[in-house]
């Protein structure tokens, strides 16, 4: 058995294991929204702790995600990970058993705790374990596995709720994660950040930072924008965040270190990332809702009309991956932004009180093929941009970004659709939804501009900037020999 073929099978491994891992992640962030009125016939509750339920997962999840990188790079990825998997599989069962509703918001609290370790490591993991030559390919198969959540969270979610109970989109994880904890163990390789250390005041900013500005976004459209609750929190988490920057120029040795965004290719990725997740994110939210509020599908139906936008990526993300090695990243994600503000612009122009789903299909198949371009290069250029030992935190970095986004997106749509429409009827819901999607069409628009400041051909190869080439040491009680 030669080093190459150890090397292929370990890459392998990292591939199948971090996909996975990624896939469950992503499906809890969107199950539950189908299970909901289910689980208020179940547990009670008015709809503020219904929305909660979604809601914890996404604040911990934001909050997390920096400094469950950080702990990665400081005391081992692979441990950590398993760290995260471990924690998130017992919530998952634990949120299966709850008593009452207030007991499964503090679950998916837990989860989302575990999650944020998880998440950013999977890539930091994979990216390690592949050749620079394959590291595309290899992302756009995760990116792939990570599509298929997004477009069976709908389906997966009504379809166990329906047929089963909705106890059962929690019990989901946990077989999963019992089957990836022995294979994580064995079959990844332990890795660190050169030189880690964590950053104390950095991680308490940024936290705080983050948790103040996405409590003030998830409570914006319950509680009025200029709540006291809402303007305190949005003001804290600004005023923190701002320190937070602050402290990465000045400080020795910052979590995230603020020279990274003088990069052109760090700072373009990361706005475009944060501008899509906001358009995307908020017009999803809306259209699901209109297709069941408006059309009458059920959440089953509904998840399966919106395949062709959803399930795109697990078709096109390979692809698209395979384009990026070969022409680096920077055309594909910047054409792929393009064809989802596209997409965004023909569904809005297609809906109405009795639209019929063949007008919906062009906007759904250019967003889905647009949104697929988007995910595999995006991930390779952000790995890309910064040096080996600073992948981990720019992976948290560029996640935390993508969850606020996506939060703003929601909060801010939202409130556009009020403003213009409303629930009371079909016709008052398009009028609130077509502005809506237009903005959140415009946004992804945005977020193609600032993918231009991109350098050309970064591809998901090994950066200029990348001189630091050699890993940290690994303790001889944690090295592992993988198999082939």
């Amino acid at each position: 058995m030669n080093q190459h073929t150890t090397g292929r099978a370990g890459a392998t491994w990292a591939l199948v294991i971090t996909s996975v891992a990624g896939f469950m992640a992503a499906l809890d962030n969107l199950v539950v929204t189908t299970a909901l009125p289910s689980i208020r016939r179940s547990l009670g509750g008015e709809m503020e702790e219904l929305e909660w339920t979604v809601n914890a997962y996404t604040l911990t999840f934001a909050v997390l995600l920096m400094f469950g990188a950080a702990l990665g790079d400081r005391f081992g990825r692979r441990r950590l990970f398993l760290a995260g998997l471990t924690v998130f599989t017992a919530a998952s069962a634990a949120a299966a058993l709850s008593p009452g509703i207030n007991e499964l918001i503090a679950f998916r609290a837990v989860q989302g705790v575990g999650a944020a370790i998880m998440m950013p490591l999977t890539l930091t993991l994979l990216t390690a374990a592949v050749e620079p030559a394959r590291r595309g390919t290899a992302l756009g198969i995760f990116s792939a596995v990570t599509g298929l959540a997004v477009a069976g969270g709908p389906l997966i979610g009504g379809s166990l709720t329906e047929h089963i109970s909705w106890q059962w989109i929690f019990w989901l994880n946990v077989p999963i994660g019992l089957l990836l904890l022995p294979l994580a163990r064995f079959r990844l390789a332990e890795s660190y950040a050169p030189d880690a250390r964590l950053d104390i005041p950095g991680t308490l900013l940024v936290s705080g930072g983050l948790f103040g500005v996405v409590y003030g976004l998830v409570n914006a459209n319950s509680d009025g924008w200029t709540s006291s609750t809402v303007l305190t929190s949005l003001i804290a988490g600004t005023v923190l965040i701002g320190g937070f920057i602050r402290h990465g120029f000045r400080a020795k040795r910052p979590m995230l270190p603020m020279r990274l965004f003088r990069d052109r290719g760090f700072f373009g990725i990361n706005v475009s990332s944060m501008l899509m997740y906001l358009g995307m994110f908020g017009s999803i939210f809306l259209l699901s809702q209109y297709l069941q509020g408006v059309l009458g599908y059920s959440p089953t139906e509904a998840g399966l009309r919106m395949l062709p936008w959803t399930g795109m990526p697990m078709l096109v993300a390979p692809i698209a991956g395979m384009l990026s090695d070969r022409f680096g990243g920077r055309p594909v994600v910047v054409t792929g932004l393009a064809l989802q503000a596209a997409g965004l612009g023909l569904f809005a122009m297609a809906i109405a009180p009795d639209a019929s789903y063949a007008s919906q299909l062009p906007g759904l198949i250019t967003g889905g093929i647009g949104m697929a371009l988007y995910f595999a290069p995006a991930a390779g250029l952000v790995m890309s941009s910064v040096r080996p030992g600073e992948q981990g935190i720019a992976s948290g970095a560029n996640n935390a970004l993508r969850e606020v986004g996506g939060a703003l997106g929601v909060a801010v749509l939202a409130t556009v659709f009020s403003s213009q429409g409303g629930i009371g009827s079909a016709r008052a819901f398009t009028d609130g939804t077509v502005p809506a999607v237009w903005i959140g069409s415009g946004v992804v628009a945005l977020a193609a501009l600032a993918a231009l400041m991109i350098p050309g051909r970064r591809g998901t190869g090994t950066p200029e900037t990348a001189t630091e080439t050699v890993p940290a040491p690994v303790p001889a009680e944690e090295r592992v020999s993988v198999p082939a």
